[in-house]
């Protein structure tokens, strides 16, 4: 009895800590990718407890009254999608909200601007062709839906299964329509920051000063891969092929989990740079911090008009 005891005991402990929920609240999860998108939010957590997960820090408390858990997701696909998985596992979430910021593709769109795709490709989820005399020659024949190649890259989708549905070949991955409804209700009339905080010791024609009010737009589609893009004919190619406004290294391994998991979510970006735009150089280590406040500023009005 004793032995069977122990041995029950044993078991119970070796029981993975992944297993074990650390909040019983429903909360929606405020999720950030890096530093700056985290202190944009950090600061406005109320009741804050702090708990941490292999090394990650989570946040519950409130935020505009509405149970959250903040978090950041890791910089790149296998970061975010490892992350995400990991916090709806610990954690009891109705939804997932990302903030965060990103490189602008769609030439409508300037620095500052805060975007809030439809939808999320994973553009590197293909094949690279070989050449040969007649041209590039990829593995397979493709797909009817699949974008159009750019040189030897040739987009193949992404494979999802869920809950609800057996593996499927996506290339663009749809955010909740709800959310998504909600946000076109949100974005009119939030007023965005134009120049780098502190911004009362910004003056107008300050290189840190954008040239114009930044805007909040909804629809559309984003892109993810693990790289940092930063050409102007990839950039061009994207907006081509895709039919992509902005682009970024995570929302779509975080919209690919949440779909995988049926859990609601949407993502909100702010433009940091042009993705190889930029005139000069990419902009991003001068309006990273402007563009995870103009982010900060939209989901805190779209958490606040949360039904819970």
């Amino acid at each position: 009895m004793i032995r069977s005891i122990l041995l029950l005991c044993a078991a119970l402990l070796a029981v993975p800590a992944a297993a074990q929920k650390l909040d019983d609240t429903p909360r929606t999860v405020v999720m950030t990718a890096f530093h700056p998108e985290w202190h944009s939010l950090a600061p406005l957590i109320q009741e804050a407890k702090e708990h941490t997960i292999n090394g990650n820090t989570f946040l519950t408390g409130t935020l505009e009254g509405k149970p959250v858990v903040l978090m950041q997701s890791g910089v790149s696909v296998v970061n975010a999608a490892m992350s995400t998985q990991l916090v709806l596992g610990r954690f009891t979430v109705k939804r997932i909200v990302f903030s965060g910021i990103a490189g602008g593709v769609d030439p409508a769109l300037s620095i500052g601007d805060v975007v809030v795709p439809e939808n999320w490709g994973q553009y590197l989820e293909g094949s690279f062709a070989r050449k040969t005399k007649k041209g590039w020659m990829p593995p397979d024949e493709g797909h009817p839906e699949s974008p159009a190649n750019w040189n030897f890259i040739f987009p193949r989708g992404t494979l999802i299964t869920s809950k609800t549905a057996q593996m499927q070949r996506v290339y663009r991955i749809p955010v909740d329509a709800g959310l998504l409804a909600l946000a076109k209700q949100v974005v009119a009339g939030i007023t965005l920051e134009r120049c780098v905080p502190p911004s009362d010791k910004m003056r107008a024609g300050s290189a840190l000063c954008l040239p114009r009010m930044p805007k909040v737009e909804v629809g559309g589609t984003g892109v993810t891969a693990g790289i940092y893009a930063d050409n102007a004919a990839f950039r061009i190619y994207l907006q081509r092929a895709w039919a992509a406004r902005v682009l970024d290294m995570e929302s779509g391994a975080v919209m690919q989990v949440a779909m995988s998991n049926s859990v609601p979510a949407i993502v909100f970006r702010s433009l940091s740079d042009l993705a190889g735009g930029d005139p000069h150089k990419n902009m991003e280590y001068v309006f990273e911090h402007l563009a995870s406040a103009n982010s900060a500023h939209v989901v805190r009005a779209f958490v606040a008009a949360l039904p819970d």
